[in-house]
């Protein structure tokens, strides 16, 4: 019994003399964690677009429409390391001149996810060419024609949607600006190198 009550009383002074630092190491190791899961889904890093390459061999405009054949890939990336991205609303691009959207796409539906560090590429290429109804006004078509002198034309793609994050109840509106300034190459001719276009994002809203 002496040496069992000599055992028990060595690991109860050893306990006493240890359990304060285990208490700073749970201490310690609480702080991290909420440091971790802060810098995880407490802060946002808003998704990164941009136009990796781009060709345009016909552009014309009749009195009512515009005969087009524009192809571009769009790249969208998600920045969060711990965060993805929720469509709660469909992702749609517009082709746009002199302000005026002459055609639509969508490119991801509604309840489609981005995860954290990921990528996504969206090829628009309509097949042949496309006419589309497009009302320029006065201005616009005065504007097509001087463009059309110098055969570079400058078209917007413009990128909207809504997305929800990961621990986030908040819906942010998506808006992005793609201007592009397209060498008109008609086919047969040499391709025209393009420049990677970043795109420009709205200032989110306040909450966002």
């Amino acid at each position: 019994m002496g040496k069992l009550s000599d055992w028990w009383d060595d690991v109860c002074y050893k306990w006493d003399e240890h359990k304060h630092c285990l208490a700073c190491l749970g201490i310690v190791a609480v702080v991290l964690l909420l440091v971790v899961l802060l810098a995880a889904f407490g802060f946002v890093r808003h998704l990164s677009i941009s136009v990796a390459s781009a060709s345009l061999t016909r552009f014309d405009l009749n009195t009512t429409s515009l005969s087009y054949n524009l192809s571009l890939t769009l790249v969208i990336r998600n920045p969060n390391w711990a965060m993805s991205v929720q469509n709660t609303e469909p992702l749609e691009a517009s082709y746009k001149f002199d302000g005026q959207a002459f055609d639509r796409f969508e490119l991801a539906g509604e309840g489609d996810k981005l995860p954290a560090g990921k990528t996504r590429v969206y090829h628009l290429d309509p097949p042949g060419t496309a006419a589309r109804l497009v009302a320029l006004g006065n201005a616009g078509e005065v504007e097509f024609r001087k463009e059309n002198a110098t055969g570079a034309f400058e078209v917007e793609v413009a990128v909207v949607g809504e997305v929800r994050y990961t621990a986030r109840y908040i819906k942010c509106k998506l808006e992005a600006s793609c201007p592009l300034k397209l060498q008109l190459a008609p086919p047969g001719t040499a391709a025209v190198v393009f420049q990677k276009v970043k795109c420009k994002l709205a200032k989110p809203e306040k909450n966002c």
